[in-house]
């Protein structure tokens, strides 16, 4: 078994609020207003990799998904609706107990698990790691862990922010201080990390960085868009196992 990158102290402050992961409203607002970006680019590079349908209304029929520090199940549910295979795991117990009361009452199979991703056997077509690498003990040993995971030719797709002075302006001092977006003390500044560092990670593991992509938000519309050229803030990158 790997060694285990889980930061308790993460998980502990985590906790506190897990109950309200499906209230949009709530302390993990953020993430339901990021979710529809965030799910666009998921679908756009596994249909790529994959070469499947875009056009179908489950066109992840027959793959299966890991979805590493899976929360509430905000990501899980709906790639199980996109007709993936899906497995949800997250070191939070409260966490998983409301992603599987909402998945049980949304009438969704969906495999998930309270514990630590390191102890994994089974191999996926597809890793998910959405905003946890920031809260990683370790984050090369993290992104060791989402690749051991993976299938040979197999798909990671991360969300993170990148540490930058302008990260550390609207990440933490915008969205904690300011807008109060997320509860005070979500994010550490330190534990950012930039493309780069992502991809250096990646090559260590054995992937390939494919493509990075950023993610802003646009205060005129109030939602948040896909950038090719902004990744100052917060972004998604797509790594791809070796064949």
């Amino acid at each position: 078994m790997q060694k285990s990158t889980i930061d308790e102290t993460e998980i502990s402050h985590f906790a506190q609020d897990s109950s309200q992961w499906w209230d949009e409203n709530g302390p993990f607002r953020p993430l339901h207003r990021l979710n529809p970006v965030r799910m666009s680019y998921i679908r756009e590079q596994i249909c790529a990799h994959y070469g499947l349908d875009t056009k179908s209304l489950k066109p992840f029929k027959g793959l299966s998904v890991l979805d590493i520090g899976c929360g509430g199940g905000l990501t899980c549910e709906p790639m199980a609706k996109m007709g993936a295979s899906v497995t949800g795991i997250d070191a939070d117990a409260t966490a998983i107990n409301v992603a599987r009361t909402h998945s049980q009452n949304s009438n969704l199979e969906i495999n998930y698990m309270c514990g630590d991703a390191a102890g994994l056997k089974t191999k996926f077509d597809v890793v998910l790691a959405l905003e946890v690498i920031e809260h990683a003990s370790n984050p090369s040993a993290f992104v060791e862990v989402c690749a051991d995971r993976l299938k040979p030719g197999g798909l990671l797709i991360l969300s993170t922010l990148s540490k930058t002075a302008k990260s550390y302006a609207l990440g933490i001092i915008a969205a904690e201080y300011i807008l109060r977006w997320v509860p005070r003390g979500t994010h550490d500044w330190k534990k950012f990390q930039k493309p780069s560092q992502i991809s250096a990670y990646g090559r260590k593991a054995g992937l390939e960085t494919h493509d990075i992509r950023g993610l802003v938000f646009n205060p005129v519309t109030n939602a948040f868009a896909l950038s090719q050229a902004d990744i100052d803030v917060n972004y998604l990158i797509t790594l791809k196992s070796r064949a």
